[in-house]
Parts: structure tokens; C-alpha cells; sequence
């Protein structure tokens, strides 16, 4: 990664700074998005500006920035760094304000986008899946009605240490969370499905839990093929009783889980191992969606 985009301009990466008195520096003050690109293209990029558009209106940081000039940013970034498709976050920070807490709105936001290669392909992960890791590292509650996507990110990364922690036994592995009630709520970096006797079930946004963008293209799917699916708050004790389970991400798209692994280190083996049918059906339509050419 050479080069990243400020503001609309490319920058080498030695000098992509950010003034010490931006309220995201200080005070977490601003949002993100992540996703990736396909054949070059941003996908569902309008629904990540949309998400990201509400959630500056929460934080009264202006935002104006349309979809055709963040693809633009976005294809000088992979030019510049030499890639064909790309990881790539979009951040909007702030801007600089007097410290302290603001008292109004801000006017001058930063606007950041960083793109680095696509992880390695594994037929293997999407073949076999990856093991769940339960934490006891609750996620917390959201500052306001609905979680937002933004740079105080310190739960997440408390339980990426907790994840850490349990060492070579989860290698690969992602963290799973619950809501202080006992709820099941999200991955780490990802919302979680599961499938029991042809119903999809998943948290429901009750729980606190970040709504995917992913998650709810993954439940349009759902409705458009006729299968029925069940928000609401449910017990680590169904996730060890169903059929099959799967994660969702807008780099990772949909990853099917096929080892629970309790605090205790207890494992329990989901869809003997190997990726189930109704996962298997909804990643291919996802893709497809996505125009993804293996």
C-alpha cells in the first residue's frame, strides 16, 4: 500500500496525516466503512454511503460526497497502488475543532480511503469454514438508537485480545459476542447466521449488534428464494442445536462456521465439517449478485 486518498487527492502514504486536534484523533468523532471491490467496481457502495450519510447526521459532521466521486477516489487508489480489486475503507473523520467537546456542528471533515490487496482466496475456508470462538467480552450498547460504524472501536478490539488470548487452539478463528443480557449478538467483525430445519435465524438489531450491510442483502436473498428467516434474541444453547452456521462481512461475503468452541474449550462440530446446503445456495446467489468471477 503506497499511496492513499485525502480528501480526494492522492498521497503517499509517508504523508497521509491528519492534524492532532481532528476530532477523530481525540475523540473518536467519525465513522467508517468497509468493502470491497469486484472486477474493479465498489460493491453495494451506495448503501455504505447511505449508512454512512445517516450516521454523520448523528454526529452533525456534513456529508455530501457522492457515489461517483468516491468511485473515482477509489479507482485512482488501485491504479496508483497497483491493484485490481481491492480491501478498501472509507473513513470520514470529523476535522479539526477547538478541544473540547463540540458545541455544534463541524464543518470540514476528513475523508480517507485506504485499499490493500484481497486476502488469498481459500476454497478450503468456503469449503470447510472456520471455527466460532464464544467470548465473554459482552458487546456493549450502542451510544444511540442503532450501532454505528464508528472510530471508537475499543469493544472490538478488547475482544480481539480476549480471542488472542486462547492461542493456538483458535487460530483463524473468529470471536463471538453476546449482549450483556446473554444474547447472542455478533461476531467481531462480522454478523452471524444460523440454520435450523430450513429456517435462517439471526440476531436481531434489538441485541445492539451493527447492521450489516451484508446481513441484509443475505436476507433479501432469503426472501426472494422462498426461505423463511427468524430475528430476535436467542441463547448460545441454539447455535449447539442447529443444522448449519455462517458469518457475513462485506469483504468476507458469507463464511460458513463448522466448529463452535466454548469458554470451557468444548467443541462441537456444525454441518459435519463441511459447508451446508442452504449457506452454500445463498453464497453462490451473493456472488452472482456481486458479478464475482472465481
Amino acid at each position: 500500500m503506497k499511496y492513499a486518498a485525502i480528501n480526494g487527492e492522492l498521497v503517499n502514504m509517508a504523508a497521509a496525516v491528519v492534524p492532532v486536534t481532528d476530532h477523530g484523533f481525540l475523540y473518536g468523532l467519525g465513522l467508517f466503512e468497509t468493502f470491497r471491490t469486484y472486477q474493479g467496481v465498489p460493491f453495494l457502495l451506495e448503501r455504505h454511503l447511505e449508512r454512512m450519510a445517516s450516521g454523520c447526521r448523528e454526529l452533525g459532521i456534513p456529508f455530501t460526497t457522492t457515489a461517483a466521486e468516491v468511485t473515482g477516489w477509489i479507482k485512482n487508489l488501485l491504479l496508483a497502488n497497483e491493484l485490481q480489486d481491492a480491501y478498501v475503507r472509507y473513513t470520514v473523520s470529523a476535522g479539526e475543532a477547538p478541544l473540547g467537546l463540540p458545541s455544534g456542528d463541524y464543518e470540514q471533515p476528513n475523508h480517507i480511503v485506504l485499499a490493500k490487496a484481497l486476502p488469498e482466496p481459500s476454497l478450503s475456508l468456503y469449503k470447510n469454514g472456520k471455527m466460532l470462538q464464544r467470548l465473554s467480552t459482552p458487546r456493549n450498547t450502542p451510544e444511540g438508537d442503532v450501532r454505528l460504524k464508528s472510530l471508537h472501536y475499543m469493544n472490538s478490539i478488547l475482544a480481539k485480545r480476549e480471542l488472542n488470548g486462547y492461542g493456538q487452539h483458535v487460530q483463524g478463528a473468529e470471536g463471538l459476542q453476546f449482549s450483556r443480557s446473554g444474547h447472542v449478538a455478533e461476531g467481531i467483525v462480522s454478523n452471524v447466521f444460523w440454520v435450523r430445519k430450513g429456517v435462517i435465524y439471526t440476531p436481531s438489531i434489538e441485541t445492539g449488534i451493527l447492521p450489516g450491510i451484508t446481513r441484509a442483502v443475505v436476507l433479501e436473498l432469503a426472501t426472494q428464494q422462498g426461505i423463511p428467516y427468524r430475528e430476535g434474541l436467542f441463547p448460545w444453547e441454539d447455535l449447539l442445536n442447529t443444522d448449519e452456521i455462517f458469518l457475513t462481512g462485506s469483504v468476507a461475503e458469507l463464511v460458513p462456521v463448522t466448529t463452535l468452541r466454548d469458554l470451557d474449550g468444548t467443541e462441537t462440530l456444525i454441518s459435519r465439517g463441511h459447508i451446508g446446503p442452504v449457506t452454500e445456495a445463498l453464497l453462490g446467489m451473493y456472488r452472482q449478485k456481486a458479478g464475482y468471477t472465481s
